[in-house]
């Protein structure tokens, strides 16, 4: 089946453990695909967005939409303390993800990246950065949210600021986790939970709403 969710985002300058503000999820269709045994370097999936039915999230209500747009992938948060994630139905051990992403409006108090190990709602591993130039990792294991690579996420000078578009690579690797930024490492962690799942795009606003993120070229590479 498809999921699709969304729940608070904590502030980031603050322990990641922090109270829930509030949790929302909805539940949608789809299904999961095992990619067969690949070789280092070996391209598993890789999407420009080109295709509508390439199997993201169609999605949107009062709270955000996910969705195509003009060749590209758009989340865009309509409400504050707010995070949405989509995915595309497939499951991965070991990978190395990569993505392009751009703030198109909103404030640059914001978060976006990739997830990967994604095994439902309450268990997986994500990468954020910010446009106002912050960087962390972190999970949910059993619905607990926890940043791994530090308390909060951190400033980072690899973080491009405002409207400037990001390269995110996120290797998940064994027990090892590493964000890279424009080709620079600015978070490192080191997971032991969740060993496979699906791979996929997150964003989240803090307190001021109407964020939206575009991103391109989505690719998931074997280590």
């Amino acid at each position: 089946m498809r999921l699709g969710e969304r729940n608070v985002i904590i502030k980031r300058r603050i322990s990641f453990t922090a109270s829930l503000i509030a949790v929302f999820s909805i539940y949608l269709g789809g299904c999961n695909w095992l990619y067969p045994p690949a070789g280092p370097g070996e391209v598993l999936f890789q999407d420009d967005f080109s295709r509508t039915s390439s199997g993201w999230d169609r999605y949107q209500d009062d709270l955000y939409r996910a969705d195509y747009q003009d060749g590209k992938y758009h989340i865009e948060i309509f409400s504050p303390e707010t995070v949405a994630w989509s995915l595309p139905k497939l499951s991965f051990q070991d990978v190395w993800i990569s993505v392009e992403a751009e703030r198109v409006k909103g404030p640059e108090d914001n978060a976006f990246g990739v997830i990967c190990r994604y095994e439902n709602p309450s268990n997986f591993i994500f990468f954020l950065i910010s446009s106002d130039g912050f960087a962390g990792i972190g999970h949910y294991v059993d619905g607990e949210k926890t940043l791994l690579s530090d308390e909060s996420l951190l400033p980072t000078d690899a973080v491009h600021k405002g409207d400037e578009g990001n390269f995110i690579q996120a290797e998940c690797v064994g027990e090892r986790l590493t964000l890279y930024v424009n080709n620079s490492r600015v978070a490192e962690a080191i997971v032991e939970d969740i060993r496979s799942g699906d791979v996929g795009l997150i964003a989240g606003t803090y307190a001021d709403p109407d964020v939206e993120i575009r991103f391109d070229n989505f690719s998931t590479v074997q280590p």
